[in-house]
């Protein structure tokens, strides 16, 4: 009953149910309440309280900005192991302590680290909000973090936000327009940037290419990725910390563009991909037994399809993956 009545506008989400709502649908509090929802922090009221705040946000050291970035590291093992929708609350106050750190910063010193671990922050934000189905939520998310980037003057950061955004046209139905962000995002790195990063936003653009049935091209840009990612069974870009790509997780993402493009070859990278993978990265592997299970329909191996999307369905259920169970049940249709 309350339900119907919160939907019609007869009754208030309490606070009390409101907490739940957020961590059980991943929804901000705005989301759920509409935008009369009151802001948790105040405005800065007369130019005691702006001081007030430009002297904190001016004497945030090294120690408070690892603190911060400790938080985002957290927040993403947490988010890989569990999914986003838990942490919602948790991923919303960090931001706004961010943002309110950065908007009361004066000189460039003190706002660089800042920004860059906003951009960082904003950008996990961002990919929480594809994973739970709040794309419009996702979209203003990576606006702040190439906000962010180009205000620490760190163009890894902004590719990667830009790279990441383009997945978001591709599933709204622009994937074509989703290449040309992904290619963009390549020229603001030009000939710069880590070989891994680079690699990823080759594989980026081969994804969509294939999205785009630019089958050609997406072969292409493949194996562009292919000849720079590092060798070797780290995973982790030091200087990127958003990116986890090695030949594994490459090889992964190439069953997925093949299987997409009907490619027999599709299962062995499929399957090379499920003995190397790392267990904790839970939606992942939700979204690897939804490839193989694409594949094995291309091949109208119906038994095995089936196997696999009960397998990916348990697992997107586990991390409350709308994405992935979006896709599950697209493929499911065809069975």
């Amino acid at each position: 009953m309350y339900v119907s009545e919160w939907e019609n506008g007869k009754r208030a989400i309490s606070d009390r149910y409101a907490e739940i709502l957020r961590n059980v649908l991943g929804a901000t509090d705005t989301e759920l309440r509409g935008a009369t929802a009151v802001a948790a922090t105040p405005m800065a009221d007369g130019y005691d309280d702006l001081l007030s705040m430009i002297d904190a946000a001016e004497s945030l050291g090294d120690s408070m900005v690892s603190a911060f970035n400790a938080q985002t590291e957290l927040l993403r093992t947490m988010d890989r192991q569990r999914g986003a929708a838990g942490l919602i609350d948790q991923m919303t106050g960090h931001l706004t302590a961010l943002e309110d750190a950065l908007n009361f910063a004066v000189l460039p010193s003190a706002r660089r680290p800042v920004a860059l671990a906003l951009a960082g922050a904003s950008t996990l934000a961002a990919w929480q909000a594809v994973d739970s189905g709040a794309v419009e939520r996702a979209w203003r998310h990576y606006e702040l973090a190439k906000r962010a980037a180009r205000d620490a003057e760190a163009p890894m950061y902004l590719a990667h936000a830009m790279g990441e955004q383009a997945f978001v046209l591709s599933e709204a139905g622009r994937p074509a327009l989703g290449v040309e962000l992904a290619r963009e995002a390549q020229s603001t790195l030009g000939g710069n940037g880590s070989p891994r990063l680079r690699a990823w936003l080759h594989a980026t653009e081969a994804e969509l290419c294939a999205h785009s049935g630019m089958e050609d091209e997406s072969r292409r840009a493949l194996d562009r990725a292919a000849a720079l990612i590092p060798g070797g069974p780290e995973d982790r870009d030091p200087d990127m910390l958003s990116i986890f790509l090695n030949e594994s997780h490459l090889t992964r993402w190439r069953g997925n563009i093949l299987a997409f493009l009907g490619d027999v070859d599709a299962l062995a990278s499929l399957y090379d991909a499920v003995k190397s993978m790392d267990p904790t990265f839970v939606r992942a592997r939700a979204g690897l037994h939804t490839d193989l299970a694409q594949a094995h329909l291309a091949r109208a191996e119906y038994d095995d399809a089936h196997n696999h999307l009960r397998q990916a369905k348990l697992l997107a259920s586990r991390t409350g993956s709308v994405r992935q169970r979006r896709r599950v049940d697209l493929l499911s249709e065809r069975l």
